[in-house]
């Protein structure tokens, strides 16, 4: 009786009948949350689909386009585009074994390092990742090349994102996502690769595709979110900004060239009816090179203003390349490729969270592209007698490393200095102080070794052989270098 009373009331009653405080029900508010008359517009693109539903293959097709099309016509974001595949790819990586075989491991260096160039890896690697980029995903077939001068016969062939797809014609299985077919655990075991592509002159409507195992296949994208199988673009945020950059710059231009067409403007301050001789509305003039001029009675001329470009179109760009660049973690002086307005320690700054990222990047690729192809180079060496050694156990159980091209010190002196601390404290190596210069460690000892060996052969002592000291004056502090100068050598 007293449970259905309190109920009916709305609040507690004890047991002998007296009322208890009323139970209150606290709720939590996000204003983010609420919908209201002045954000309703704002919000009015945000859904629930899942991340394959929202990169649908009409949605990554659109988005492909407009990027391709900003690169191709916008030089900021072709600029940016090539710096962050120069950047995060270089010269190409370059491979070192730590086996216990030293020799072994020099052997198999070299010779994977002459494969590299064979097949120009580096070269695809940076335009995988500019396909990265303005397509959101890059894709490679390895394939057998008898063309190639190397032993190993190994081979990389790119493809298009356009070209991993199944044709609506075909029959998809429920766990295939455009392209790709996953096992119930989320591997993917096949890939569709149309055999010409959409937009070719060749492509025809049977749009006929290959099947190829996963193996075969490298996939190279960003998963911005769980469950995420194909990528999109990394320059999609940016893809409305890039419009309005080129939009402004063109609105500026044809404002400037509008005011350019006239000369002057002829007025007068005679009222309507008033006396002042006759001239035709809208007659141009033609002006003569430093010559006088007589206007009609009561007529005057005045000379346009040019007032174009305005004041603000510098900071209008800069602060549009300040938004772009950070989507891609990069700073303004590297995608505007102008560190005017930077100093020294700015420079460093900004360039921290670019090269960390660059480093994340770098790891991604290893994982995703050069783990999977230097498994398939050895698994081809193992083929071939006396290239591998019989010590080895299981091809991928073999410990690797992978140098990157380092970023220069603006003063080479101090980080010599600091090098020599850290080694005298003991708290970094050589194999590491080398791997941050991208080279290695091994290699540069043993180079050295020959250089004091010849020297000593040559007579020549350790102080004879260096350059000569750069005084003190001669030296150019940090601090009075010009700021342009300093900023991206940071």
């Amino acid at each position: 009786m007293l449970t259905w009373l309190s109920k009916l009331l709305g609040r507690r009653v004890a047991g002998d009948g007296a009322a208890l405080a009323p139970r209150r029900v606290i709720r939590g508010r996000y204003d983010a949350a609420a919908t209201t008359t002045d954000n309703f517009r704002h919000w009015a693109n945000a859904d629930g689909l899942s991340a394959d539903a929202a990169n649908s293959p009409a949605v990554r097709r659109i988005l492909r386009n407009r990027a391709r099309y900003e690169t191709a016509n916008n030089s900021y974001a072709r600029g940016i585009v090539n710096t962050l595949a120069n950047d995060v790819i270089g010269t190409g990586p370059r491979l070192q074994m730590l086996s216990e075989d030293a020799v072994a491991n020099r052997d198999i260096e070299a010779e994977f390092m002459r494969w590299s160039k064979a097949v120009r890896l580096a070269e695809k690697l940076r335009t995988m990742r500019m396909a990265q980029a303005t397509d959101g995903e890059a894709f490679a077939i390895l394939i057998n090349n008898p063309k190639l001068p190397t032993t190993i016969q190994l081979d990389l062939r790119l493809v298009e994102a356009d070209q991993v797809t199944t044709p609506a014609a075909f029959s998809v299985s429920r766990n295939a996502v455009d392209g790709i077919v996953f096992d119930r655990f989320g591997n993917p075991v096949e890939y569709h690769i149309l055999k010409e592509h959409p937009g070719g002159e060749r492509a025809n409507l049977r749009l006929e595709y290959s099947r190829l195992p996963a193996e075969s296949v490298l996939h190279l994208f960003r998963a911005d979110r769980p469950g995420q199988h194909r990528g999109i673009p990394d320059i999609t945020p940016a893809l409305p900004l890039f419009a309005q950059l080129r939009r402004f710059t063109l609105a500026v231009l044809a404002a400037a060239e509008t005011a350019a067409d006239f000369a002057g403007i002829l007025y007068t301050d005679a009222p309507a009816g008033g006396e002042a001789d006759a001239a035709e509305p809208f007659e141009p003039i033609e002006l003569e090179k430093r010559a006088l001029l007589t206007m009609p009675g009561g007529w005057r001329m005045s000379q346009l203003e040019a007032e174009q470009p305005t004041t603000s179109f510098a900071e209008f760009r800069r602060q549009i390349l300040n938004e772009i660049a950070r989507s891609l973690s990069m700073p303004l002086n590297v995608a505007a490729g102008d560190s005017s307005g930077y100093n020294y320690a700015s420079g460093r700054l900004d360039h921290q969270t670019y090269f960390k990222a660059i480093r994340v990047e770098q790891a991604h690729v290893e994982c995703v592209v050069l783990d999977r192809i230097l498994t398939a180079w050895l698994d081809e060496a193992a083929l071939l007698p006396g290239l591998l050694p019989d010590s080895w156990g299981p091809i991928g159980d073999v410990p690797r490393s992978y140098f990157w091209d380092s970023w220069e010190h603006i003063d080479p002196l101090k980080e010599a200095n600091a090098q020599s601390v850290r080694l005298t404290g003991h708290i970094t190596t050589l194999a590491s102080e080398y791997a941050r210069q991208g080279r290695d460690w091994e290699t540069e000892l043993r180079q050295r070794a020959k250089e004091i060996a010849l020297m000593t052969e040559l007579g020549l002592t350790a102080s004879a052989a260096q350059p000569a000291a750069t005084t003190p004056e001669e030296e150019t502090d940090d601090e009075d270098a010009p700021d342009d100068a300093r900023a991206y050598a940071a």
